[in-house]
């Protein structure tokens, strides 16, 4: 637990939360904000900055959590459709730095998360290829 976490805390139970359902490793809670009706976060129970720190029996955990509020909040609350997402850093506009999974419906033209402000270049499949080959030598380089 880091002490300064506000995520830990309510890990602790010592920062108030709406808990919506928890295991050994995982836990998920209601977001205090609510653009859309639902707006859950998905953590694991240990504090990991983000998803590059995660181990595998703790990622297992807390994506299947994280499919069962997905189905939960798709059947609890109006949307048509859902997204999930994880930020991280500065850039990547991570606000809270222990590893969350944003459960979050949606609502046709509600305008949140636009993923592109503009039209992104679509790169040959040459390109693509190198792009591909430089994500296996750095998977190679750091097999567990």
């Amino acid at each position: 637990m880091t002490e300064n976490c506000v995520f830990c805390r309510i890990v602790e139970g010592t920062e108030p939360a709406s808990i919506v359902c928890e295991n050994e490793l995982a836990m998920s809670f209601v977001d205090q904000r609510q653009f859309n009706a639902g707006h859950t976060l998905v953590i694991p129970r240990r504090h990991f900055n983000d998803l590059r720190e995660l181990d595998e029996p703790t990622g297992a955990a807390l994506m299947a959590m994280v499919s069962r509020v997905a189905r939960a909040a798709g059947q609890a609350f109006p949307n048509q459709g859902l997204s999930l997402w994880h930020s991280i850093g500065e850039a990547g506009h991570q606000e809270v730095p222990h590893l969350h999974i944003h459960v979050h419906p949606r609502l046709i033209g509600d305008g949140m998360l636009a993923v592109y402000p503009h039209a992104p270049p679509m790169p040959d499949i040459v390109t693509r290829d190198h792009y591909a080959g430089m994500l296996r030598a750095m998977l190679a380089d750091h097999k567990h």
